[in-house]
């Protein structure tokens, strides 16, 4: 094992290979030397340097031109595979794109349902040059702010951070609508011949808004439990059970069609949305513009 890694090269410095692959394409010392702002010296001394490292000649040294061995060749696509994928990777992290990007936490719910595709196409079209990094989280845990901003579920009793209320939900039953063409559901006490569906760690349930509407005969407890909305919202749209849908999550599949509400009883939510930044404000500009159009296209609600 010992004499396997003093086999093994060390990676030659990305100086030489820069060299190399510029007197290579160019097929001339003197005009990579000027690609490269260096002297032929420095260009020539690199590639010495280069086959020296490699124990390999990779030029032919001719009388007024170079020509690239066979070695040569094979390396040079390697070395220029490899400079084009650090330039792309390079772009990608540190360009100028990314200067305008925004980084924004929050729940999967969220982004899914009411920051869908239609509503994001429409941020886009006002600032086509912002690009936004989202990271989801099931739970968002009450820490320091992760990111610009972040969208939190709650009742906006956060210490040390500035929130604005996005959301103002009510919550009611909803089904698809190949459940309804199935089984009936015109009274609340037919709920109980169907799947009704949880979802873990919002403070209100079936049972608060079985109580709201005074039914004693439906229970409460029955049912499947999930830890994510998204998830139980694309069993519901399936036609498998019967869950709570949330006034901001829902309102554009039962615009659709894809949900139905089968009852009018809506209960008041006492946790919404809201839009957690610094209590210093945005560091970053883009993305005060990006919260700004958040709480316009929501609550109406104010930055401070």
């Amino acid at each position: 094992m010992r004499n396997e890694r003093q086999n093994v090269k060390k990676l030659p410095p990305l100086n030489w290979l820069r060299s190399f692959e510029s007197a290579a394409r160019l097929m001339s010392f003197t005009l990579a030397a000027e690609e490269l702002h260096m002297t032929q010296g420095a260009v020539s001394q690199h590639i010495r340097s280069l086959e020296a490292h490699l124990k390999s000649q990779l030029f032919i040294r001719l009388a007024r031109r170079i020509e690239l061995t066979e070695e040569g060749l094979a390396y040079l696509t390697i070395v220029q595979a490899s400079i084009q994928h650090l330039e792309v990777a390079t772009n990608e992290i540190f360009g100028e794109g990314h200067r305008k990007q925004i980084k924004v936490k929050g729940s999967i719910a969220f982004f899914t349902y009411w920051l869908n595709a239609r509503r994001l196409r429409l941020f886009h079209q006002e600032h086509p040059d912002i690009n936004i990094q989202f990271n989801t989280d099931i739970w968002m845990r009450e820490e320091s702010i992760s990111g610009d901003m972040e969208i939190r579920w709650g009742k906006g009793q956060w210490q040390g951070v500035n929130f604005v209320r996005l959301t103002q939900d009510k919550l009611f039953p909803v089904c698809g609508p190949d459940l309804l063409k199935s089984s009936s559901l015109t009274a609340i006490s037919d709920l109980n011949r169907h799947n009704l569906l949880h979802v873990m760690g919002y403070e209100q349930g079936w049972g608060e808004w079985l109580k709201y509407v005074g039914c004693n005969d439906v229970s409460a407890s029955s049912g499947m439990q999930f830890d994510t909305y998204a998830c139980v919202l694309n069993l519901v749209e399936s036609g498998f059970g019967v869950a709570l849908g949330r006034t901001s999550l829902v309102e554009e599949q039962l615009k659709a069609g894809s949900l139905i509400a089968p009852f009018k009883q809506h209960l008041p939510c006492s946790e919404d949305f809201y839009l957690i930044y610094p209590a210093s404000g945005f560091s970053n500009p883009y993305a005060r513009y990006f919260a700004e159009w958040l709480v316009r296209h929501s609550s109406g609600g104010k930055l401070i």
